[in-house]
């Protein structure tokens, strides 16, 4: 290693991350050190924010002056497992074909993580007077809450940033708008009793079937109630029940049913509209009819994981930076949930925008384009070059 750090090449640096098998169920920690190592030997500062177990944590750097809000390239860490794929070449270890780097993370998104790092001898050089700040986070492809610790230190602990560029892959369109992604297990808990005596127990069964049922009709609202802005695909919010099970016999009164369930909310739709509308109905409705023989039953509705989403800012600094280093004349909006709404609801002005397509994403023999790798590199060095001009 030289006195100047170590310095590899963006795709040395991609082939570096992809060689660390992040997949979300497992720690992160061996590329955090990586990543700690390179930025110590560039005496970048950054700071490492472990999650409460203690075995992932992201990473938050910054480049150019200690005492100001920047712009935030953000990415994660985690991928999606291989498991039950069929890869052509070892998923770890990156494979160079036909204009293409393929490798477990490749395009989701380790590509844009790579870049940001590989160019910090660059962003150093070129003296900047706004600092370009580097965010690694964990567990977005599960929850997206890997990166809330870390923005809860920002304009508090660690300087508010001016913008948050969250680097998914959009083929470098910036993106201003996505939905939300909300999830639920909803549980019946019934009584036991022989099927010819109804009356003798509740049946978690046939009152979770009147609980999805509802749901559709939400949904089929929600359907009419559209998308007023015209943005989205599909147009409207979603609500969809995924996975149900329950009961034990034909001939018994089941005891027990749960059913996982959805929504993908346009970035106007109030959050709690959709589980308050649900949970009226469980008391007014569902659980009268599971208890009209008795005091049997309850129905219990957990949150387990909301992806908030990220509202249009015509105009926002976040907007307007983007749209000028990726060249866009307009903003787009995607189908998948990002970080982007945690920086948003911070008060930090956010788009999306980052090499590669997301139909590469989450395929066995995932891949980013070489020139889409080269073009996310030409984005990072106007950055640069915008942040030591302002």
């Amino acid at each position: 290693m030289s006195p100047h750090g170590q310095r590899l090449t963006p795709l040395e640096m991609l082939a570096k991350l992809v060689s660390f098998d992040t997949d979300s169920a497992k720690s992160n920690l061996a590329l955090i050190g990586f990543v700690e190592e390179y930025l110590t030997s560039w005496g970048v500062p950054f700071i490492r924010v472990p999650n409460e177990k203690g075995d992932k944590a992201a990473l938050y750097a910054t480049v150019g002056p200690q005492d100001r809000g920047g712009v935030v390239l953000s990415g994660h860490t985690d991928v999606v497992p291989v498991t039950g794929q069929s890869w052509t070449s070892d998923p770890y270890s990156l494979r160079i074909a036909d204009g293409r780097a393929y490798g477990r993370g490749a395009v989701d998104m380790k590509a844009f993580d790579a870049l940001a790092l590989a160019l910090v001898p660059e962003f150093l050089a070129a003296n900047l007077t706004t600092p370009i700040h580097i965010m690694l986070s964990y567990d977005e492809e599960t929850t997206c809450l890997g990166v809330i610790d870390t923005i809860r230190k920002l304009g508090h602990e660690l300087p508010l940033p001016k913008a948050a560029i969250v680097g998914e892959p959009t083929n470098l369109d910036v993106v201003d708008a996505h939905k939300s992604v909300v999830t639920f297990t909803t549980t019946v808990h019934g009584h036991e009793a022989h099927s010819s005596k109804p009356y003798l127990g509740a049946s978690a069964v046939m009152t979770a079937a009147e609980l999805v049922v509802e749901l559709n009709r939400i949904g089929d609202e929600m359907m009419k109630r559209g998308d007023p802005s015209g943005r989205f695909d599909p147009p409207y919010t979603t609500v969809h029940v995924g996975v149900i099970a329950g009961g034990t016999a034909r001939n018994i009164i089941s005891k027990s049913c749960a059913f996982q369930w959805e929504f993908r909310g346009l970035p106007s739709l109030d959050p709690q509209e959709i589980p308050t509308r649900l949970d009226h109905f469980a008391k007014e409705v569902a659980l009268k009819r599971l208890n009209r023989f008795g005091d049997f039953g309850r129905i219990e509705t957990v949150l387990e994981v909301a992806v908030p989403g990220l509202a249009p800012e015509p105009g926002s600094v976040a907007e307007v930076l983007a749209l000028r280093l990726a060249g866009r004349n307009q903003t787009q909006t995607v189908p998948f949930g990002t970080e982007a709404g945690h920086y948003q609801a911070a008060g930090i002005p956010t788009v999306v925008c980052g090499p590669g397509s997301i139909n590469q994403a989450h395929q066995p023999d995932e891949y980013i384009t070489l020139e889409q790798f080269e073009a996310g590199a030409a984005f990072m060095r106007r950055l640069a070059a915008t942040c030591a001009n302002s």
